[in-house]
């Protein structure tokens, strides 16, 4: 039976009993006012120097501190899961036979050469029509999938990742319009694997010398991955929550990785999310007594209202776009009214939002 999206309502008092109406959760209600000048165009300096949200959900209360006093909410025992992910340079500018500029971006590596991918404009991108991007690499429309996106097989000569890296530009959100000085500045400074068409953006907060410092508190440090895809940049356009649907994007949790949460778990030590994608991987691979298995996928996991976490105990997330699956999964771990009030609250102390914005702590 599909997981229904709804909202509790209490509308009435009998005889000192109160009264509920079920409500369908819709898109709009998950809207909130940000003014643009709130949007964060360029990362903080240094990175532990953004501003933190912390929210306590057992007393419903707010404080505004420094992304370094993570520290003081943080104790021993406590398993901290980040995301290893890469961002690829995965934006590339290619011409078309007849002179026609054509933006492509990889979203996932379906084999050696061939990449599924978004370009604009797509009326441009048939099958087989070939791309140009320079002299080094070159590539082909092989197929359109349901929803739009162009599968490619590229051309070189030599190494992909050699080749990319040179033809390729880091794939910024498009409500960042300033141009980024320093590529590193949009990868985790734990990034391993190349696989994201975005970065995962809670984990830019941390610098070496934080890490270090909650490792020796005491504070375990464990890697997941999930390469984010296309459903970052995907808006919700259905209005009923529950007709949207996810992008697959893939994740692997390793036996080690495993191990270490089940048990903190069995032990009643918290386990705390870095970002929106270490939560979708730590869920999707979620028992129902919090444990987890150990695999690789794809998922499509889409976390909504009322779905209560199984395995994510706290998380550090940035705050995120209104009407958003972010948003809808932020509102997973307290009330959607909860989440809007703590986004009013952050608006009026004029917090950055988004991708290079400052962060909120859920407890």
């Amino acid at each position: 039976m599909p997981r229904r999206a709804f909202q509790i309502k209490k509308f009435a008092k009998e005889a000192s009993k109160e009264s509920y109406e079920i409500i369908p959760m819709k898109t709009s209600d998950f809207y909130y006012d940000l003014p643009e000048e709130l949007i964060a165009q360029t990362p903080a300096e240094p990175r532990d120097s953004s501003r933190l949200l912390v929210y306590h959900r057992d007393t419903k209360t707010i404080e505004h501190k420094i992304f370094r006093d993570i520290c003081d909410y943080l104790h021993a025992g406590d398993v901290l899961v980040v995301n290893r992910t890469k961002v690829l340079p995965a934006r590339l500018f290619a011409r078309t036979e007849n002179g026609g500029s054509v933006e492509v971006l990889l979203l996932k590596r379906l084999d050696l050469d061939d990449w599924e991918t978004l370009v604009r404009p797509g009326r441009k991108c048939r099958i087989g029509t070939k791309l140009t991007v320079n002299d080094e690499l070159s590539l082909e429309v092989t197929g359109i999938t349901e929803t739009g996106e162009r599968r490619v097989r590229f051309f070189y000569g030599g190494a992909f990742e050699d080749v990319l890296s040179r033809a390729g530009t880091m794939p910024l959100p498009p409500y960042i319009h300033e141009k980024l000085k320093d590529p590193d500045r949009y990868q985790t400074v734990y990034c391993k694997e190349n696989g994201s068409a975005a970065a995962p953006t809670a984990g830019l907060h941390f610098t070496p010398e934080l890490l270090e410092k909650l490792r020796g508190m005491g504070v375990e440090i464990v890697e997941v991955l999930l390469h984010v895809g296309l459903g970052t940049f995907r808006p919700v356009k259905v209005e009923d929550v529950e007709k949207h649907v996810m992008h697959s994007e893939y994740y692997e949790v390793s036996e080690k990785a495993a191990a270490a949460i089940n048990l903190a778990k069995r032990e009643g030590r918290r386990v705390i999310a870095v970002g929106t994608t270490s939560v979708r991987t730590l869920e999707t691979v979620a028992r129902e007594d919090g444990t987890v298995e150990a695999g690789r996928g794809e998922t499509q996991i889409f976390l909504y209202p009322p779905y209560k976490m199984k395995c994510v105990d706290a998380l550090i997330t940035n705050f995120h776009l209104p009407e958003s699956t972010l948003l809808m999964l932020v509102s997973c771990l307290c009330s959607r009214e909860e989440v809007l009030e703590i986004y009013r609250a952050a608006v009026e102390e004029k917090y950055r939002f988004f991708s290079f914005g400052d962060a909120c702590l859920f407890l």
